[in-house]
């Protein structure tokens, strides 16, 4: 029996940006493992409750789950050292950015990082696109 790909979803401050795009895996992709690692308890709360399968919180558990998934999503500031008003410690960065997996990272021009080429795209809109790009990555 072939493994279900593993679904990394990695958010900071509240994890509402992670709630909502772990509601949209599930809902789209229902064959996949979904889990969550936030980094701080809030984060980690709010996408368990969303459906993550397992959750965790904090440095070592990202570096841990991002050994074993194959997608990891999430704001782009998770590659970002001292990003999410400094909730990404170095260590997260670098582990995520070295991770095996294919990353989908989204574009939020905040937090002192803009990205240039990327509009101000609502929210909705900007998880929209992630999910199409996952599809793309599971078919």
């Amino acid at each position: 029996m072939a493994e279900k790909t593993q679904i990394l979803v990695i958010d900071g401050q509240g994890g509402q940006l992670g709630s909502q795009i772990i509601r949209e895996i599930l809902t789209r992709f229902p064959g996949v493992s979904v889990y969550a690692v936030g980094t701080n308890a809030t984060a980690t709360l709010a996408m368990k409750k969303a459906g993550a399968e397992k959750a965790a919180t904090g440095e070592n558990p990202v570096v841990v789950a991002c050994r074993t998934a194959d997608v990891i999503i999430g704001p782009i500031g998770i590659v970002i050292a001292d990003s999410l008003l400094g909730e990404v410690t170095p260590e997260m960065a670098v582990t995520v950015g070295q991770a095996r997996a294919v990353r989908i990272l989204i574009p939020f021009n905040r937090c002192e990082n803009l990205v240039a080429g990327v509009q101000d795209n609502s929210t909705t809109a900007l998880i929209q696109d992630a999910l199409e790009k996952l599809e793309k990555i599971l078919n």
